[in-house]
């Protein structure tokens, strides 16, 4: 493999993502918030120019790996940024210069459409998302017994995305409120500024309890360093989560192919393993 050479990163947040979750791929600085990666072919492929992705960041570990496995049989550079869904939103719609949109939600994709900001029908579902109560090995808070851990003196802080731009911020917002717990613990909530800083937060120990996205806590970098309980699905809407190609690109070739690719078994089988559901393969009760 090629070698690697860090370069400075920008931060949106004084807090700095740990290494965790960017062990992927090469630091790369870019005008804006959100930390991008360039990931480059390993091999002499005909290369089809660069695809710049957003993503959001519950697939910080499931896109390093359909981005490594793209970029060999096409030769091509996925310059990959990763954040929440609602910052890219606002980025894209006052011209970031991103390819394609992979969004935690399937809304953003569809109001880029309705803008006349993406392409016409490109609008893809490519998983249904999973949140979680996640805690600690160390800790001595018992996941299983769902929210009613919350409770527990010792949980003095509550890790989750900030829901006024995380589709999974939202989802665990939902799910407490609808729990009928909410209120006993809404003071006691610390918001990340995306999925992955939420997992920092609890996973660094700064917070007790965090609600993540399940992609997170099944990662390589996150099973073997906590317990947690799956939120049941009827507590909050679907996280029904779309991709689009952006009306702009500069490689509308190159996006419209890494689509094609998300669609393949192979990548629908990589999505699955980090505890995505595929919309073929919902319940009946639960398809839109």
């Amino acid at each position: 493999m090629a070698q690697m050479k860090k370069l400075p990163i920008l931060f949106c947040s004084a807090l700095v993502v740990p290494a965790l979750f960017l062990a992927f791929a090469v630091p790369v600085p870019i005008d804006g918030a959100a930390p991008v990666f360039e990931l480059r072919p390993q091999s002499v492929a005909k290369a089809c120019g660069t695809v710049s992705v957003a993503a959001a960041s519950d697939l910080t570990f499931a896109m390093s790996e359909i981005a490594a496995q793209f970029r060999k049989e096409t030769g091509c550079t996925i310059r990959l940024s990763l954040g929440s869904s609602g910052n890219f939103l606002t980025q894209i719609e006052n011209g970031a210069p991103f390819d394609v949109f992979f969004s935690a939600d399937i809304a953003h994709p569809k109001k880029l459409e309705a803008e006349g900001l993406a392409d016409p029908g490109s609008t893809y579902l490519y998983a249904v998302g999973k949140i979680v109560l996640w805690t600690r090995n160390d800790s001595h808070l018992d996941a299983s017994r769902e929210f009613e851990v919350l409770r527990d003196p010792a949980v003095k802080k509550i890790a989750i995305a900030n829901p006024a731009h995380a589709p999974y911020g939202r989802a665990a917002e939902e799910a407490l409120r609808k729990s009928g717990i909410y209120d006993a613990v809404k003071d006691r909530l610390v918001l990340g500024e995306n999925i992955s800083q939420a997992a920092q937060f609890v996973e660094s120990g700064n917070a007790q309890v965090g609600i993540l996205a399940l992609s997170l806590a099944v990662s390589p970098e996150m099973k073997d360093k906590g317990r947690y309980w799956i939120v049941p699905e009827n507590l909050h809407s679907p996280i029904e989560q779309g991709a689009v190609v952006v009306r702009s690109a500069t490689n509308p070739q190159g996006a419209r192919q890494l689509l094609e690719f998300i669609r393949r078994p192979v990548t629908s089988a990589l999505l699955e393993r980090y505890g995505f559901v595929l919309p073929e393969k919902r319940p009946a009760r639960e398809k839109p």
